[in-house]
């Protein structure tokens, strides 16, 4: 693939105080564009100036919500190298996201060079304090200018980044957590396994009810039986009941995290048993009572782990360490840009 590339002529000054970036607040100078139509396919890619969007306002995604995203990170390493973190399993997530929505697909090797050549353009954008990094935001939206409700004939694929510092500026420390027993987040045959934006605008009412009753995050239940965990917030979830590893199992309404997997794979590398199964409240609640709950934790590329206990410290350390290349990599998860 041919990326063009067209610099900024008036590139922005880059923060020097980690401590005030936030997240996804701040915007490097460049973005990735990349242009879809049914006749043609995929082309035009493209390296420009970060600027705003211009669409239509009969646009598909103004409408009927034809959108998927992505988030990733790089990191910056202590050799001042720069790396990236598992992208492959963000891309094929992504593809997964697309057939779901019915946006169109990207060939994997395109999709990673437009990361890599992307990344290594904005690198130093990326700063180096620990906990922070240069957060991705790959995304597609279908861009027909026709009201008519069919399949994506139009679609626009950009990348964004954005240098961020710690998700937890207090430190890792638990958190208060609402299960929720009246909205939903997604039911199996939905979209629940996509990343898309719907997902995440459906969860904003009860999350801003958690927070009203002073919650940080919402439990989800199943939106069926309405009995079954699924994830909390944004988040994976996973458990360690009476010795036990427990996370949902993927049953079509839960977004297949790729920190979640890595967290699977680390433990089991390391002999832990992990049970991924259907785990009710009532499960969860007489295991509270008893006793036999010892850790509760969220997994996500966001926080990495939340909240935090001996087992959930572990993988935060190691996880991390992996990212920031001061942890050896045993998986071959990183890719160095």
């Amino acid at each position: 693939m041919d990326i063009k590339v067209t610099l900024n002529p008036n590139p922005k000054a880059k923060p020097t105080d980690s401590s005030a970036l936030g997240f996804g607040k701040i915007f490097t100078d460049h973005m990735f564009r990349w242009s879809w139509n049914s006749e043609e396919g995929w082309h035009d890619p493209r390296i420009v100036p970060f600027e705003r969007l211009s669409i239509h306002p009969a646009s598909t995604v103004l409408h009927y919500g034809s959108e998927i995203f992505e988030g990733l990170k790089a990191y910056r390493r202590a050799d001042g190298k720069v790396q990236l973190f598992r992208p492959i399993e963000n891309i094929r997530r992504m593809n997964n996201s697309a057939e779901r929505l019915c946006l169109p697909q990207m060939p994997e090797e395109d999709f990673m060079q437009a990361l890599i050549e992307f990344v290594r353009l904005e690198q130093d954008w990326t700063p180096s304090d620990k906990g922070t990094s240069l957060y991705l935001r790959p995304f597609m939206f279908g861009d027909d200018e026709s009201l008519g409700v069919h399949a994506v004939h139009n679609a626009e694929f950009i990348i964004i980044a954005s240098p961020v510092g710690s998700y937890y500026k207090e430190g890792l420390n638990p958190v208060k957590i609402m299960i929720e027993d009246q909205d939903v987040r997604a039911v199996r045959g939905g979209t629940g396994y996509a990343k898309c934006g719907g997902n995440y605008a459906a969860s904003n009412r009860a999350g801003e009810r958690a927070e009203q009753q002073g919650y940080s995050q919402v439990l989800w239940l199943d939106g069926v039986e309405r009995k079954y965990i699924e994830e909390v917030g944004a988040m994976n979830v996973m458990f360690k009941i009476n010795g036990e590893i427990v996370t949902p199992k993927l049953t079509g309404s839960i977004l297949p995290g790729i920190t979640r997997k890595s967290c699977i794979e680390l433990l089991q590398s390391e002999g832990i048993e992990v049970s991924e199964r259907l785990l009710s409240v009532d499960e969860l609640a007489q295991a509270m009572t008893d006793g036999t709950l010892e850790e509760a934790w969220g997994c996500g590329t966001a926080a990495v782990i939340s909240p935090i206990g001996e087992l959930s410290q572990h993988l935060y350390d190691t996880v991390t360490g992996i990212q920031w290349g001061e942890i050896e990599d045993k998986f071959g998860w990183t890719v160095e840009v």
